[in-house]
């Protein structure tokens, strides 16, 4: 199965409400998400929202008849590929060092054979007793990782380290060892992503409205299977993804020099909206109103990446796959467009749709030589997460 799986055990403290976000990070990045709570941790969030964020069931009684039939302790342990604890308390960090088996969480945590990443929080003494850093160490020595404590401010007012890391850390550091095992480790992908600028003068360009949504999303979900991704971004408002490597362009020239600086790849994925035309002249000043009407500026035709990146040659990536933003007959233009370019596939889309062009969500076409798959409307972190499964099956 292509599809990466976190096993989060909440524990009972404070900073348990930052796992709602580390659950929609996870989700966002294409990473199924399971969850055991622990009985403090409920005092702190709730089954609903967990299980509303993560997608599925939260498991919490060791000794649920109906648990242990359908999915145990065992099976909850064996089936994803890194267990997170956050917030990993004094309580559960001592009972995993010792090795009790008390509750559902330490059970799980006794039982599993896949990698484990705590993330400490507790009170500034609790975390500096002797006993929790002997636990720390015993821990540490046993190979499970950890992410943080910060120092700050705690909720009981007090301040020093114990602080829970922030939800970005502990994603950023789960992605790291998710990828170290991942179907795609030790590959390269090149991905294109948003809208390109193409200036008329220093005030007006030539752009659309792509967000790069979408290709951030087919970037991290990407990274998460373990492939080493190089994202060649035209100007977006969106954070760079964990564990990719992001090169800022505007112009698509500038766009096609970072793709063959980047090769090279065994996949590209052209994602990117690029202008199809720029100016020929880029004037040096500010275009004024005048008596003699608008100026007439002359487009010329910006360079075809999608087709550069798919030219044979000792070069081309083993797979290419681009993208078709459409507004009327989608498969034959999707046809049209993988004939012509070269490429292997085809990911399209119809942008007249509301909500596509710069929303959340997206429904597609995959057209390939052997065929067309229709992919209904869904977030565009499940779109994403469902390429690069595909895209992971075919490098195999």
């Amino acid at each position: 199965m292509s599809e990466r799986r976190v096993l989060l055990i909440v524990g009972g403290g404070v900073a348990a409400y930052k796992t709602l976000e580390l659950v929609r990070l996870l989700r966002k990045a294409g990473i199924a998400v399971r969850c055991v709570l622990t009985a403090a941790g409920r005092e702190f969030v709730t089954p609903l929202s967990l299980a509303a964020l993560s997608e599925d069931r939260v498991y919490e009684d060791l000794f649920s008849l109906t648990d242990e039939a359908q999915m145990g302790h065992i099976q909850l342990s064996r089936q994803a590929d890194l267990v997170v604890v956050a917030p990993a308390t004094a309580d559960l960090m001592a009972k995993a060092a010792h090795g009790l088996a008390g509750d559902l969480a330490s059970t799980v945590l006794l039982a599993t054979d896949k990698k484990v990443l705590m993330a400490p929080a507790m009170n500034v003494r609790m975390w500096l007793h002797p006993a929790t850093q002997r636990n720390h160490a015993r821990l540490a020595a046993d190979g499970v990782a950890f992410v943080g404590p910060d120092d700050g401010a705690m909720a009981c007012g007090e301040f020093g380290p114990g602080r829970m890391a922030e939800p970005e850390a502990i994603f950023e550091a789960a992605i790291a060892m998710l990828a170290a095992g991942g179907s795609l480790a030790g590959m390269h992908v090149l991905v294109t992503a948003g809208p390109t600028a193409e200036p008329i003068d220093p005030v007006r360009m030539i752009t659309n409205r792509s967000s790069g949504k979408q290709g951030y999303a087919i970037a991290a979900s990407l990274a998460a299977l373990g492939a080493r991704v190089t994202l060649v971004s035209g100007p977006t408002a969106l954070a760079a993804p964990a564990g990719v490597t992001r090169v800022d362009v505007e112009t698509a020239r500038e766009m096609l020099a970072a793709c063959r600086a980047a090769l090279p790849a065994d996949a590209a994925v052209c994602v990117a909206a690029v202008a199809d035309w720029r100016a020929d002249e880029v004037f040096a000043s500010k275009l004024k109103k005048s008596r003699e009407g608008p100026p007439t500026i002359r487009l010329v035709e910006n360079p075809d990446i999608l087709a550069a990146l798919s030219a044979r040659g000792a070069a081309r990536p083993r797979l290419v796959v681009g993208f078709a933003a459409e507004t009327a007959d989608l498969e034959a233009n999707a046809q049209a467009k993988l004939r012509s370019k070269g490429c292997d596939w085809i990911v399209a889309n119809d942008v007249s749709t509301e909500g596509i062009m710069g929303g959340d969500t997206n429904e597609v076409l995959l057209v390939r030589g052997n065929g067309t798959e229709v992919w209904p409307r869904a977030p565009k972190f499940e779109i994403a997460r469902r390429l690069a499964a595909q895209i992971a099956e075919r490098l195999a």
